[in-house]
C-alpha cells in the first residue's frame, strides 16, 4: 500500500508533466492511441467516481454556514469564464468549432485540482471544496444554458442532451462514489490512496485520444488556441481574484476564489465537446488540461511565499485537505 500511495503521489506531483509527455508522443504517433476516443466518457466517468468516493458531509459544510464567499466564486465562475471565452472568440476570430469549444471550457465547473493549487497557494481550502462541489452540481443546468446562449450562433446546441451527458458523466457516478463511501466508509479508505493515480491515467489517456485525432487541427491552429486558452485562464484568475477584492472579501478568500474561477474541469469540456460538438472543439479543453496544470501552480508557489498575516485561514474544514490534497483530474 506503502508503494501505491507512493506511485499515485509522484503521479499527481508532476501531472503536467506526464500531461505534456503523452500528448506530444500521441502527436508524433497517433495511430496507436486513435481507438481511445470511443472510451473518453467512461474514462472521466471513473474520474467523477472518485470524487464522489473522497466527498464527505463537512465538504459542503461551508456552502450553509458561510454561503457568501461560495455564492460570490461560483457566480463569478459561470460568468466571468464563459464571457471570457466568448469575447476571446471574437478578438481572435476563432473557426465556429474551435470558438464553440473554448466557451463550453469557459462553461464547464471547476477542476478538482484547483482543491491542491488552493491548499499551496494558503487560500480558504474550505472555500475552494464548497465551489468546486457546488458548480459541479450545478453544471447539468448551467452548463447547457450557457451554451445555448453564447455558443450556439457557432454549432447547433441541444441544452436537454448535454444535461443528459453531465448527468451520466458527473452526478451518476459522483452519486454511486457517495453512497458507496457511505455504505463502505473502512473499504473505501483504504483505496483512496490509488484514487489520484486513477485519475492521472484517466485524464492522460483522454488527452492522448484527442491529440491523436486532432493531429492536423493542431499543426494549423495550435498557436493560435493555445494563445486563446492561456489568456482565458488569465481572465479567470486575474478578475476572479479582483471581484473577491471588490466584494471585500478577505485575502484567503481571494485566492481561493481567483484559482477557482480560472481553473476548469478540462475533463468534461473534452467529453462533452466530443460528444456534442465534434474533435476539434476538444481541442480547447485538451491544451487547458495541460495549461492549467501549469499556470496553477506557478500563482500556487508565488502566493505560498506571501503569508496571510492577520486573517483566519481555513482550519474549520479539516477533512478537504486530507480528501483532496492529491487529487488530480482538472
Amino acid at each position: 500500500m506503502k508503494l501505491l500511495e507512493a506511485i499515485s503521489s509522484l503521479a499527481g506531483k508532476y501531472f503536467a508533466f506526464w500531461v505534456i509527455c503523452v500528448a506530444v508522443v500521441a502527436y508524433f504517433v497517433p495511430d496507436p492511441f486513435l481507438w481511445l476516443n470511443g472510451y473518453i466518457t467512461i474514462l472521466l466517468g471513473v474520474v467523477m467516481f472518485g470524487m464522489g468516493l473522497t466527498l464527505k458531509p463537512v465538504d459542503f459544510k461551508m456552502v450553509l454556514r458561510k454561503p457568501i464567499p461560495v455564492i460570490i466564486g461560483v457566480s463569478a465562475q459561470f460568468l466571468i469564464m464563459p464571457l471570457g471565452a466568448l469575447f476571446i472568440a471574437y478578438v481572435f476570430n476563432l473557426p465556429n468549432e474551435l470558438a464553440a469549444g473554448l466557451v463550453l471550457l469557459g462553461s464547464v465547473p471547476g477542476g478538482t485540482a484547483s482543491n491542491v493549487m488552493v491548499y499551496l497557494a494558503k487560500g480558504n481550502l474550505a472555500l475552494s471544496v464548497a465551489m468546486t462541489s457546488l458548480s459541479t452540481l450545478l453544471a447539468p443546468v448551467l452548463t447547457p444554458l450557457i451554451l445555448l446562449l453564447l455558443a450556439g450562433q457557432w454549432l447547433p446546441v441541444d441544452p436537454i442532451s448535454l444535461f443528459i451527458s453531465i448527468v451520466q458523466v458527473i452526478i451518476v457516478p459522483i452519486t454511486l462514489g457517495v453512497v458507496i463511501r457511505k455504505l463502505m466508509p473502512s473499504a473505501v479508505e483504504k483505496s483512496t490512496k490509488a484514487i489520484p493515480l486513477i485519475s492521472v491515467l484517466a485524464i492522460i489517456i483522454i488527452v492522448s485520444a484527442v491529440v491523436s485525432a486532432n493531429v492536423e487541427s493542431i499543426s494549423t491552429s495550435g498557436l493560435l488556441i493555445f494563445s486563446a486558452v492561456m489568456i482565458h485562464n488569465l481572465f479567470g484568475l486575474s478578475l476572479g481574484y479582483l471581484t473577491a477584492l471588490l466584494m471585500k472579501l478577505d485575502e484567503g478568500n481571494r485566492r481561493a476564489i481567483s484559482i477557482e474561477v480560472g481553473m476548469q474541469n478540462s475533463g468534461l469540456g473534452v467529453a462533452l465537446a466530443t460528444a456534442h460538438f465534434g474533435p476539434l472543439a476538444a481541442l480547447p479543453s485538451v491544451i487547458a488540461a495541460v495549461w492549467h496544470n501549469i499556470s496553477g501552480p506557478i500563482l500556487a508557489t508565488f502566493w505560498s511565499k506571501k503569508p496571510v498575516d492577520g486573517e483566519r485561514q481555513n482550519n474549520e474544514a479539516v477533512s478537504p485537505i486530507d480528501t483532496h490534497f492529491q487529487k488530480t483530474g482538472n
